[in-house]
């Protein structure tokens, strides 16, 4: 395995967080990040595992809110006009 491989395989997974911290009551989601109150509470001092498994309910749930990417350009933040 190539140093550049190694390092990407050893990478925490990042956040999904950008910033627009408020939890919709419907879904019971972050509508900035679409994770659960219970994953951002975990997230802290989650496995890489987990935080993965986080981050694959994390691209359903934005898939489900928006499944063109806010008319296909590819932004699935929650603050699109559909």
């Amino acid at each position: 395995m190539s140093a550049a491989a190694a390092t990407v395989a050893t990478q925490t997974p990042a956040s999904p967080c950008i910033n627009v911290c408020r939890m919709d009551e419907q879904t019971g989601c972050c509508l900035g990040c679409f994770r659960t109150i219970e994953e951002i509470a975990v997230w802290s001092r989650a496995s890489d595992d987990q935080r993965l498994r986080i981050l694959l309910a994390v691209e359903h749930r934005r898939f489900e809110h928006d499944p063109e990417g806010c008319a296909s350009g590819g932004d699935f933040r929650a603050d699109c006009d559909r």
